[in-house]
């Protein structure tokens, strides 16, 4: 038996129109020059030079005048280098300031890519059998800089999938709050982390903190110790594990006058300064009354990836945590949608190759794993991984996989797992779901379907997968067929 997949015509490309605002700063050198320059231009050469940009630029970002405001206060602190102070310039000017440090960046212009769908929180105003789903995708644009970004739609009876009207207005978080730690608690968390970084007495810095700190207090404090003693390959270490720990944590807060469309998670650590990809989100269930969004993704800094998580009840207000400990290590870790057994439950690929299956009573410490399933057939002999989160059926646990196989061609498998032990299979498919075909393997990386998440309506699996790393679209699977297949593929019996 052949389970059979409906695509659906429905493609979401890259959109170089849609750009956020962004801070940009070369040097302090060049951007004394610069100040120097505008701070020299009289009052009406200000009030044009102003009046062309508000001109050109106030129809594509909201309260783009606020933007330049805040990023002249990111400058501020060079002004005495000057002999300036602040409060003798105008406001014009201070505005004027803030547009000569502000760049536009385009952040899907060169992908837009490996979606999750989820149930969105608001089910109201939709019709019988519909479900309004919100969208994530990792989108984009120049340097390879990739962040997470929505849509939402609406699925019919029959499981087309209407996307409602998307924003232009794109902005990121209104409010970046940086975690204020409590002493004991960031002692305790770096403990937890030490078997795999190594015991190193971490109160060479933490003894200088006040019971209470800011990430800032804590970079300076680093910055001295630095300064102090004789640096040896464990003191950095310790100093760079503190800093990632510290940097991980922080809270972002978006304008509810924002559409969710227009809502951009763009990279704010130090961590994951080149990228945050791959998110692969999950409605999670403990409280039915009250469930919570988490989504795992990969911060990437141009050299290092870790995994992290984000959590959000409304789609505004989102709280970033680093995930840690052992198996912590690699891309591709993938939550359970509830605890198993009283006991949170990830998938992960913390070899690079395999799948496994962990447990943990904390959600961002997990420690011990079992190998849960091997490459096995041709299609994925290369490396094998989760392609989201499973979902919960009457059968079992139903995961997609991702498998690599000759030409590095990624295609999309499926497995079945016990509901009461998922760490054992019940079935697994032979050969692929998906597979390329000829519209979809062309693209920045050829070859390649992928999938961040998935799930049920109407009795069908929906499935939204990306194409060639450049575009992304959806399809579909009955359920009961796809579980009819996977209960009778003779798991145990060699192909």
């Amino acid at each position: 038996m052949q389970v059979t997949v409906h695509r659906k015509n429905k493609l979401f490309k890259p959109d170089a129109s849609r750009v956020i605002a962004r801070f940009l700063y070369t040097d302090d050198n060049r951007s004394i020059s610069l100040l120097r320059s505008v701070l020299e231009l009289s009052e009406s050469e200000v009030s044009f030079a102003l009046n062309q940009t508000l001109r050109d630029y106030s129809m594509r970002h909201r309260n783009i005048s606020k933007i330049f405001e805040k990023h002249f206060n990111k400058i501020v602190h060079l002004l005495p280098q000057l002999g300036i102070k602040p409060e003798l310039i105008s406001n014009s000017k201070k505005i004027l300031i803030g547009s000569y440090f502000t760049m536009e960046y385009s952040i899907e212009s060169a992908a837009f890519f490996n979606p999750s769908i989820v149930e969105h929180p608001d089910q109201t105003e939709i019709g019988p059998d519909e479900k309004r789903v919100i969208l994530s995708f990792r989108a984009t644009g120049e340097g390879h800089i990739s962040s997470i970004v929505f849509r939402t739609g609406v699925l019919d009876k029959n499981n087309n999938l209407n996307i409602e009207p998307t924003g232009k207005m794109l902005e990121e978080a209104e409010h970046i709050r940086r975690h204020v730690y409590n002493k004991e608690s960031f002692s305790h968390k770096l403990d937890e982390m030490q078997d795999v970084h190594g015991i190193i007495p971490s109160g060479l810095i933490l003894d200088r903190l006040n019971d209470e700190f800011t990430y800032g207090e804590l970079r300076e404090c680093i910055e001295e110790a630095r300064k102090a003693i004789h640096l040896v390959s464990d003191k950095e270490l310790l100093f760079k594990q503190i800093i990632w720990l510290a940097s991980s944590h922080y809270e972002l807060e978006f304008s509810l006058d924002t559409n969710i469309s227009e809502r951009v998670i763009f990279p704010v650590s130090v961590n994951e300064k080149n990228g945050i990809e791959d998110a692969r989100f999950v409605k999670f269930v403990e409280d039915k009354e009250n469930p919570i969004y988490y989504a795992t993704y990969t911060a990437f800094d141009g050299i290092s990836i870790l995994p992290k998580m984000l959590e959000t009840r409304d789609f505004y207000h989102f709280k970033i945590l680093p995930l840690h400990g052992e198996i912590a290590q690699n891309k591709g870790m993938a939550l359970f949608p509830r605890k198993v057994k009283g006991k949170y439950a990830m998938l992960g690929r913390l070899d690079g190759f395999n799948n496994y299956i962990a447990f943990s009573d904390n959600i961002t410490v997990w420690r011990e794993a079992k190998l849960l399933q091997q490459p096995r057939f041709p299609w994925e002999l290369v490396q094998i991984g989760n392609c989201g989160s499973p979902i919960e059926t009457e059968d079992g646990w139903l995961v997609l996989t991702h498998g690599v196989g000759p030409m590095r061609e990624y295609t999309i498998g499926a497995l079945l797992l016990d509901i009461m032990n998922p760490e054992k299979e019940i079935g697994r498919l032979k050969t692929p779901l998906l597979i390329p075909n000829a519209k979809e393997r062309e693209g920045y990386v050829p070859n390649v379907v992928y999938s961040c998440g998935s799930m049920v309506h109407n009795e069908d699996l929906i499935i939204p997968y990306a194409m060639s790393d450049f575009a992304s679209t959806y399809a579909t699977v009955d359920l009961k067929e796809l579980l009819s297949e996977l209960k009778n593929s003779k798991l145990n019996r060699k192909p």
